[in-house]
């Protein structure tokens, strides 16, 4: 196996849809994160935010499956090509990437944050209506 190089002990992980090619989202991983995902086949990641590991559909029951994972050629960024449950994004939305650079959403809703999160996070929505006005 490469030995994977963890800057500032994270490595970057872009989701893709094993079938469509699409970018679903990006995130961190630390080395616990990157090893549950090696055992478990769900992809695991570092939250930065909360200083922990955690699985990828947890709270929302949208896991990401473990198809292939890909390293760059500096051994410090991955592409983990997946099989998505519903939604990468917990906006709402299939992918992270879900509107273009000036504020136009292309992407569909398929589920309602508020009724599959206790906290209701809507932050990229907030964001969306903070630009239309």
């Amino acid at each position: 196996m490469v030995d994977l190089n963890f800057k500032n002990g994270i490595i970057p992980v872009a989701a893709q849809d094993n079938e469509t090619g699409e970018v679903l989202m990006i995130a961190f991983m630390n080395e616990d994160a990157f090893e549950l995902t090696l055992k478990t086949g769900c992809v695991h990641y570092w939250s930065r935010k909360n200083s922990r590991v955690w699985k990828k559909g947890e709270e929302s029951g949208h896991f990401q499956r473990v198809k292939q994972i890909l390293v760059d050629c500096d051994n410090d960024s991955l592409v983990i090509k997946v099989d998505q449950v519903r939604a990468a994004c917990h906006t709402g939305f299939r992918s992270c990437f879900f509107r273009t650079i000036d504020g136009t959403t292309i992407g569909k809703k398929v589920f309602d944050p508020e009724l599959v999160y206790k906290t209701g996070d809507t932050t990229a929505e907030s964001h969306s209506k903070s630009s239309q006005k």
